[in-house]
């Protein structure tokens, strides 16, 4: 299931690239910002919900997601990249979230616990044995 998202959606803004110290790095405009507001796309309503409930620093708190692309000095790789980060951020919302249900642990995974909790203990007492200070 292929979700798309129309051009007429996304801003895309040519900026200059910032260096490590917040300088410009070149005169050229190379750099791209990719501004696409969740609530105003027409995307269904599920997956806007599920992409608004990402923990992601790059989505703000009006439901607008900024992707910034600089690592490449010619502007439409910048472009291509930004745009392949949306889409893939969009399809990664688009499968459904798997559903989990709540299993037991193994009858093996219990006896090792409890080794290694007795283990634990034993070690723990055998140093407050060593220990003068007690």
């Amino acid at each position: 299931m292929a979700t798309t998202i129309p051009e007429s959606e996304v801003e895309i803004t040519a900026v200059r690239s910032q260096g490590a110290g917040g300088q410009n790095v070149n005169k050229v405009a190379s750099a791209i910002h990719l501004r696409f507001d969740i609530q105003r796309s027409s995307l269904p309503q599920e997956h806007k919900e599920r992409l608004l409930a990402l923990r992601d620093q790059r989505i703000s708190r009006d439901g607008v997601l900024v992707i910034k692309a600089q690592t490449h000095r010619s502007q439409e790789l910048n472009r291509a990249e930004a745009w392949g980060r949306l889409q893939e951020l969009v399809e990664s919302v688009a499968r459904p979230p798997k559903v989990r249900r709540p299993t037991r642990p193994t009858l093996a995974s219990r006896v090792r616990r409890l080794q290694s909790k007795k283990m634990r203990s034993e070690a723990k007492l055998l140093r407050r044995r060593e220990d003068p200070a007690q």
